[in-house]
Order: structure tokens, then C-alpha cells, then sequence
């Protein structure tokens, strides 16, 4: 009996021996097994925590003007901008353990464990949070071990690389809320209307308790279903010291006020400028298609809404609901280069083709202040003088001929200064002046101006005959404005990534390009145009829009028979207008002729009406003189037209006007008498 009690012991004694092996050689192989795979997850690394999120359009004053999705409403909000009792109800609800486990809750696992052996079915979940959110980025939500498997190793891999705020953020921007809505903000804009820090504690627990199954707690599915799922979310508040008994009856019995609309954005504000925008992400800062999309982007543009709306309205209103004509615009502010208004179209549902920074039309007349820019560097004044008649110019050796006419053909048959070429737009003085100074002056100055378009080197040139885009003469023209200084048309102000990082923001450049004392003085001649006296005594080419005008512009206007063009500027804001026809077809209808006019007087004046009275302030190196404009010379008090023209320090006019001197002398007095031959302008003009 002793030997088999003693050969018992024996037995037992290896068998233990041998249990203890075989649970330390376990031991160790699950320490190997999850050293490797620690080993593994470090060596692979941080797994991208980017997901498709909606990219969202600001204007200049912060409101939203688009959106880009892919059918999922998502917004990336920073964790202090989600209210703290969110935070606090889903952590309590999922995850109570979630500042101190490592990705997964062991304890927690084996209730679940037992919970469902004892239970014969599944009835207690046990993921944390960070494995929720591994689920949601990379993986589908099917039962496999090799799911599982592969959830685990992401679990590993976003707690070894990542803080617990960054997984918390991200999990409540990437969880579905039900009804489209991903992350929080989506969900509290879809279910209540407002932004995710002002949830209150009644609101947040709502939200908390619908992931657990969209299409059951969600309060427009059942409301009965919701609140009861809140109860329990509130509890769990309550059994971490969340929060009170008394803060629990009143959230529990809180009214709520549901919205079930998702954030309306107004995809249909300034459309052309939001295409704008989008190549300008693409050309200036290359960020791709898919990153523009669906890329979680803040943009800031440089929109003003109340310029849009007021060139949005003008066009309406001016052009008639009848005519098949195209327009474009582009309104600048001219210290900066930000687009403040753009119109690439009339209809952007029947045509998104963008003809304010597509389109390539011929700029008539419109490029006429390249020319004299030109001329005034070298040695041209406003009273330099140059006959307008009928001219055929020939070039290439004789081989060729051009043979340019003044609207209507009418001519001065005389002498006219710059001033006055500039007012009525004469075609003979641009022409002659373009071939004076050599063909390739024009095309460089154009340049200079940041035109890129090809220029030909011909006498036409200086009559706008090569094509131009709408965006880059109203640029060109914003250089006039701001006396000489670099801009380039701005778009955007500011972009931030998903993470709510600037990943670019403008930084204005001034750099002088143009002499500012020849800037002045052409920009005071561009005032010409709209110059109420002159209009008396000749036909200036803004007497069509003078009486609508209140304050001092400068600008040009230009004509081909397939392109109408205003463009013209004030020291606050340069706008460009292009009226015509996609295909060229003539533009023969009076009405339709004074479109871009109109459009740009009415415009500007709207959008200035609210803002101070600036006029163009003189440079240092110039002086102002009273001249007679249609001859050049000081002008006297018997001249019956006078004009305060600026010039460069030493280049101003001392000869005196004499043609309207009286003459004291009798028989000259007499003379007088007779019948006179009328001035060139009064009959150029028909006075």
C-alpha cells in the first residue's frame, strides 16, 4: 500500500512538473508571439488615420460658399471644439478604460467571454474605442478570425504611434451617426443643427447612443428607442462621476429640438469662382484631384459675397433675358490681387466653360494703355501730338499695307495730343505711336504687364487684335490702379488640411514693376474718358455712362466686332467686363453694343456706394497744369475747355494757348464778325 502511495506521488509529482514546463515553454511562446508582433507593428509603422471627408469653400467673411463629398457628410473638428459632455458620455458608454489600457481592455474581454458562454449566444461587445476605430478606417465590418486578426494588429499599431487624444479625435470624426452623417460635427449639424461644441448634456447623450445601431437609436427612426438608449448612456455618465443624479433627470427630461437636415451649402454660390479656386489649388499649390475632393480641406477665398451679389444681379438686369450673348467679369482689389467677384457666364448649369479665365478674346481698344505706358517712357506726354487722318501704313519692306479706321471713319484731320487720343479713342494716334516705337515695344510692355498670352508683332497690335484672357487684363489694369506695384490675380487666402493645419497662406508681394510718375499720369488720362467737359466738345467714349457715375474713375472701354470690353479702376477696386458671342458671331444689336459699359458703371457704383470717396492721389516727381486737351498748350482763360493734366517734373508744356486769345484790335474785331472756320474737334464731332 505504501509502494503505490509513494509510486502515486511520484506520478503526480511529473505531472506537475511537467504542467509547469509546458505552461512556462506557453508562457514564453505568447511572449514571443507578442513580441513579434510588437516587432512587427513597429517596423510597419503608423498606419494613415485619413479618410474621405467633405472639402469646404469660405468666403472672405467666413461663410461657407461650397462643399465636395462623396455622398458622406463629414467635418474633421478638433477635440477641443467637441463639447466635453460628448466626450464624456462615449468614453463612459464604450470605453470606460480608455486613458489607461493599451488598446484592449483584457478584463473587460473575459466578461464578455463569460457573459456570452454563459448566455449560449453573443450578447456582450468588448471592443475599446481604438479598436472601433481601426474597424471604421481599414477594415469591414464581417465576423472572420481573420478580421479579427487584422483588427488587432491595427489596434496595436495606432496605440504604439499615436496619442490617446489623436485616437479619441479621430474616432469621433469617423464614427456613422446614422442618416449620412460621419463624425460628430456632421451628426450634431444633421440631428440638431448646430456645431459640436455647443451640444448640451440632453443632446450629446442622444448622439452617444446611436452608433451602437444607426437605424434603431436614431431619434427619427424611434424616438422611444433613442431616449431609451440615452437612459442608459446617462447612467453610465453617472457610474463614473460624470455627472450628477440631478444633471441626469434633467437631461433625461430635456424637450430636444431636432433638426434632420444636413448643413446647407449653397453649391450654386459664384460657381465660376469656385472652379477658379479649384485650379488654382491644382496649378499654384499641386495638390490633386482626389485631395481637393475628398481631402477634408478648409479654403479660404478672397469671395465678397455682396460683390458677387450685386455683379450677379447687374448682369441680370442689364443684359436681356432674350439675347443668346455671353458675358465675364472679374472684380480685384488692386493693393492685393484678391478676386472679389467673378462671372465666368451667364447660365453655369447650361455652360461651366469659364470665360473670365479660359476664354481668349481680342481686347480692342482696351490695350491702348499698354501702348501709351509705353510711350511714356519714352518721352511721349499727355500734350504730345500726332495727326489723325486716314492713314495707310505700310510694313515688311512695302510688301504690306494696313489701313486702320476711327469709329464711323471719322477723323480730326489735324493734330490731337494723347489726352484727347485716349478720350475719343483714336485709332490713327495708336497706331502710329505702335509703329514709332517699334512693333516688339508693345508686345514687351504687354508682358511687362503680366499678359502671357501670344502677342503678333504687327500695326494691328496696338488696336487689341491678339488675344487676351478677361482675369489677366483686369490684373494688368490693377497695376495702373495701385501705381505700378506686382500683383497676380488671389483666389485663396488660406487652406488648412484636415488636421486643421495651414498648409498655405498668401503673402502679397510688392514689388515696383511701372514707374509710379508715368502710372500717375497715364491713370489721369484714363480719367479722360468719363471727363464731363471734354464729353461737351467731343465724343469721349464714356459718354454713355457719365450721368450714372458719382465719383473719379479711370479705365478704357474697347470694341472688335465680336468683343465689347470696360475695364477701369478706382484706388479701392479694378473690374474688367467682356461682353460677346462663344463663337464670334458679330455683335450688331446698339443695345447689345453698351452691355459691358453698363454692366461696369452700375457695378461699380453699387459696390462703392457704401465706401469713402477716394480719388488718384499724385506721385511726388509729377505737376499739375491747366491745358487746353486738344492742343497740348497751357491753357488760358479764354480757352473754352480747360483740363488739369499731370506730367512728369520738367516735361510739362510752357507754350500758351493763343487760339482763343481775345484780339483787341479793331479791324480784327471786325474779322471776327464774318462767318469763322470752326475749331477741328467741333467739326470732328458734329458741334
Amino acid at each position: 500500500m505504501e509502494l503505490m502511495t509513494g509510486q502515486r506521488f511520484k506520478n503526480t509529482a511529473k505531472y506537475i512538473r511537467a504542467g509547469v514546463i509546458f505552461f512556462l515553454l506557453s508562457f514564453i511562446v505568447v511572449l514571443l508571439l507578442y513580441g513579434s508582433v510588437l516587432l512587427y507593428a513597429k517596423i510597419l509603422g503608423a498606419p494613415p488615420l485619413a479618410v474621405p471627408q467633405s472639402s469646404l469653400y469660405y468666403s472672405d467673411d467666413g461663410s461657407i460658399i461650397g462643399e465636395t463629398h462623396n455622398g458622406e457628410k463629414r467635418y474633421w473638428v478638433k477635440l477641443d471644439d467637441i463639447s466635453p459632455y460628448l466626450i464624456d458620455a462615449v468614453i463612459a458608454v464604450e470605453d470606460r478604460q480608455f486613458y489607461s489600457h493599451s488598446g484592449f481592455d483584457f478584463k473587460r474581454i473575459a466578461g464578455a467571454i463569460l457573459a456570452d458562454i454563459k448566455a449560449m449566444a453573443k450578447v456582450q461587445g468588448a471592443s475599446t474605442i481604438t479598436q472601433q476605430y481601426a474597424r471604421n478606417l481599414f477594415l469591414e465590418h464581417d465576423k472572420t478570425w481573420k478580421r479579427k486578426l487584422d483588427e488587432a494588429l491595427y489596434t496595436i499599431r495606432i496605440e504604439m504611434n499615436y496619442s490617446k487624444d489623436q485616437i479619441l479625435e479621430g474616432y469621433l470624426n469617423t464614427i456613422y451617426y446614422g442618416h449620412g452623417a460621419y463624425g460628430v460635427q456632421a451628426a450634431s449639424q444633421y440631428y440638431f443643427g448646430k456645431d459640436a461644441k455647443e451640444l448640451s448634456l440632453s443632446e450629446a447623450t442622444i448622439l452617444a447612443g446611436i452608433p451602437k445601431g444607426p437605424s434603431h437609436y436614431s431619434p427619427f427612426v424611434s424616438l422611444e428607442n433613442a431616449k431609451r438608449r440615452q437612459k442608459i448612456v446617462l447612467q453610465s455618465m453617472k457610474a463614473v462621476g460624470a455627472i450628477s443624479e440631478e444633471e441626469v433627470f434633467a437631461a433625461s427630461n430635456a424637450i430636444l429640438s431636432l433638426n434632420g437636415k444636413h448643413l446647407n451649402v449653397e453649391n450654386h454660390i459664384a460657381p465660376y469662382f469656385q472652379d477658379a479656386v479649384k485650379q488654382a489649388l491644382k496649378r499654384d499649390l499641386h495638390i490633386d484631384d482626389r485631395t481637393i475632393e475628398l481631402g477634408g480641406l478648409k479654403i479660404y477665398t478672397t469671395l465678397d459675397l455682396e460683390y458677387q451679389r450685386i455683379a450677379e444681379d447687374t448682369f441680370n438686369h442689364v443684359i436681356s433675358n432674350t439675347s443668346d450673348i455671353q458675358g465675364a467679369m472679374v472684380a480685384m482689389n488692386p493693393k492685393t490681387g484678391e478676386v472679389k467677384a467673378l462671372i465666368g457666364g451667364r447660365d453655369y448649369e447650361k455652360s461651366s466653360f469659364n470665360r473670365a479665365t479660359q476664354a481668349v478674346r481680342q481686347p480692342g481698344s482696351t490695350i491702348k494703355p499698354f501702348l501709351y505706358y509705353a510711350a511714356l517712357e519714352h518721352g511721349f506726354t499727355p500734350s504730345s501730338t500726332l495727326r489723325s487722318e486716314a492713314t495707310t501704313f505700310r510694313f515688311d519692306d512695302g510688301r504690306a499695307s494696313y489701313s486702320p479706321n476711327n469709329f464711323n471713319h471719322q477723323y480730326a484731320n489735324d493734330d490731337i495730343t494723347m489726352t484727347q487720343a485716349i478720350a475719343v479713342s483714336d485709332n490713327i494716334y495708336a497706331v502710329k505711336t505702335h509703329l514709332f516705337l517699334g512693333e516688339e515695344t508693345l508686345a514687351e510692355m504687354v508682358e511687362k504687364f503680366g499678359i502671357t498670352t501670344k502677342m503678333s508683332h504687327l500695326p494691328s497690335l496696338a488696336l487689341g487684335t491678339s488675344g487676351v484672357r478677361v482675369i489677366d487684363m483686369v490684373n494688368a489694369y490693377g497695376m495702373l490702379a495701385n501705381n505700378g506695384k506686382k500683383i497676380r490675380p488671389v483666389f485663396i487666402k488660406r487652406v488648412e488640411n484636415h488636421k486643421g493645419e495651414v498648409i498655405f497662406e498668401h503673402r502679397s508681394e510688392r514689388e515696383q514693376i511701372l514707374d509710379p510718375d508715368h502710372t500717375f499720369v497715364l491713370t489721369s488720362m484714363l480719367t479722360s474718358i468719363f471727363d464731363k467737359r471734354l464729353s461737351s466738345y467731343a465724343a469721349v467714349t464714356g459718354t454713355a455712362i457719365i450721368p450714372e457715375l458719382t465719383r473719379q474713375y479711370a479705365g478704357k472701354s474697347g470694341t472688335t466686332k465680336s468683343d465689347s470690353w470696360m475695364i477701369g479702376y478706382t484706388p479701392q477696386v479694378v473690374t474688367g467686363v467682356w461682353v460677346g458671342y462663344d463663337h464670334s458671331q458679330t455683335i450688331d444689336k446698339p443695345a447689345e453694343k453698351l452691355y459691358a459699359k453698363k454692366i461696369w458703371a452700375k457695378f461699380m457704383e453699387k459696390s462703392l456706394q457704401d465706401s469713402s470717396f477716394k480719388t488718384f492721389r499724385p506721385t511726388s516727381n509729377v505737376v499739375g497744369v491747366y491745358v487746353n486737351p486738344f492742343n497740348g498748350k497751357l491753357a488760358t482763360e479764354n480757352c473754352p475747355v480747360s483740363r488739369l493734366t499731370y506730367f512728369v517734373k520738367g516735361t510739362e508744356p510752357t507754350e500758351v494757348c493763343m487760339e482763343h486769345m481775345e484780339n483787341e484790335d479793331k479791324g480784327t474785331r471786325e474779322e471776327s464778325k464774318k462767318p469763322q472756320k470752326k475749331p477741328w474737334y467741333r467739326i470732328f464731332w458734329g458741334q
